[in-house]
């Protein structure tokens, strides 16, 4: 019985001979040859002055020479990238705020107020989670769009030629839409936290005398604060890139960082520039998905 146990944890000779490191090589090399290849070309494309020669999607793996920071200058100088980056930070962070005010009200409404469907409610928020973006938009332009049903119903009620509302081209209808979009992303970890809140700090709150809003403020916030923080922090790196609202919303006037990249390489066959500001992107996604992955390490998400 011994000799078959021992048969049974011995390792295989093939595994026991073959290295470490030659496990790690197949997907180091996956990697490498998927992403940190193609990154490191964008990235030497955007040293890469237009006046050395063609530049386009085909010459990026080609070798050149005579690296300078001209595009860079050149990018930085321009009122469209300032604009884009402006109009990017200003539509993150609005929306960011509109998920987190918005997401823990409803959190707080379907973990602690009994109705009928609250639990069906918490299991369609993580469906809802693998939506598309654009389905959202659309859903919106559905409703709210100059031919929607909002606009139809006016339209009919009063014999105008057209409706109200044209909201979704402008900046605050991208805004609505990422709010509408993201809002679950922070609804999750928060209705995780709160079902680990221990209810008898409610109850001995509430004895005391204590309102809903002073045991919201005193009690169920501050257990919040670090899934907030959490939730936060990747709704802002999520809204930093998203490229499919803005692009569905048709909101003509706003520029964001990723739809600079792609009027860029796409529009106007620009690829240096498409290739900057596709690294400032890049270098801010970084840097907020390293706050995001501190904010998630404390909280323990």
């Amino acid at each position: 019985m011994a000799s078959a146990a021992a048969a049974v944890r011995r390792k295989p000779a093939g595994l026991t001979a073959t290295p470490t490191w030659a496990w790690a090589l197949p997907p180091v090399l996956i990697l490498a040859l998927g992403f940190l290849y193609p990154l490191a070309l964008v990235v030497r494309q955007s040293f890469t002055p237009e006046s050395l020669g063609e530049t386009s999607p085909e010459s990026l793996g080609e070798t050149t020479t005579g690296a300078s920071l001209a595009p860079y200058t050149e990018v930085f100088a321009s009122t469209a990238f300032r604009e884009a980056l402006t109009t990017t930070v200003w539509l993150a962070v609005g929306a960011t705020v509109g998920c987190l005010v918005l997401g823990f009200v409803l959190a707080l409404v379907i973990a602690f107020v009994p109705f009928p469907g609250g639990k069906a409610v918490a299991r369609f928020i993580d469906v809802f989670l693998s939506f598309p973006s654009f389905l959202i938009t659309l859903a919106l332009l559905f409703i709210y769009g100059s031919v929607g049903m909002a606009n139809g119903a006016w339209t009919g009620v009063t014999g105008a030629a057209e409706g109200p509302f044209h909201f979704l081209t402008t900046p605050w209808g991208v805004l609505l839409a990422e709010i509408t979009y993201f809002t679950p992303f922070v609804m999750r970890p928060l209705l995780a936290a709160f079902s680990q809140l221990d209810t008898a700090q409610l109850e001995v709150a509430s004895s005391l005398g204590a309102g809903p809003l002073r045991i919201v403020r005193q009690v169920i916030l501050p257990e919040a604060l670090p899934a907030l923080a959490a939730g936060g922090s990747l709704v802002l790196v999520l809204c930093l890139n998203e490229f499919g609202i803005v692009l569905f919303t048709g909101a003509k006037g706003v520029t964001t960082l990723p739809m600079l990249v792609y009027s860029k390489a796409i529009l106007e066959s620009d690829y240096p520039a498409a290739c900057v500001v596709a690294v400032v992107n890049i270098v801010l996604s970084v840097g907020l998905y390293s706050l995001y992955r501190v904010v998630s390490r404390r909280a323990g998400a």
